[in-house]
């Protein structure tokens, strides 16, 4: 089982960057990845962005693709999330959580078996 704790959430102007870090605890294989998802009041939490632990591999939604970079840092086991040119529809708690990776059900919250507390980003008109 992992432990995964965010950070980095805040307030910030549309337009503008933040950077999420996602803490990693607990025995990782090569085969586990991170992911972000978000949950937006009113709405269901959605997948945003993944990074395999093994070889680094990434895959985005295709809202964030453009705008979003997730990267990990093995040695200090950190998985980060660069947002940038920011809009309010970002604004929501952003989780953190790992899963085996399968490239049939990443997409899926049920895939994941350990979750971060969240962190909240609002992003302001």
């Amino acid at each position: 089982q992992m432990r995964l704790v965010e950070s980095g959430g805040g307030l910030v102007q549309a337009g503008g960057s933040l950077r999420l870090s996602c803490a990693v605890s607990g025995r990782i294989f090569s085969r586990h990845a991170v992911a972000w998802f978000r949950q937006a009041p009113g709405k269901e939490r959605e997948f945003l962005a993944i990074i395999k632990w093994g070889d680094g591999g990434t895959l985005y939604a295709d809202s964030v693709k453009d705008r979003f970079t997730i990267s990990r840092d093995n040695a200090d086991r950190r998985v980060h999330l660069e947002m940038n040119s920011l809009k309010p529809e970002d604004t929501g708690v952003y989780y953190c959580a790992s899963t085996l990776f399968d490239s049939r059900t990443y997409l899926w919250r049920k895939s994941y078996g350990d979750w971060g507390q969240g962190t909240q980003v609002t992003v302001s008109s």
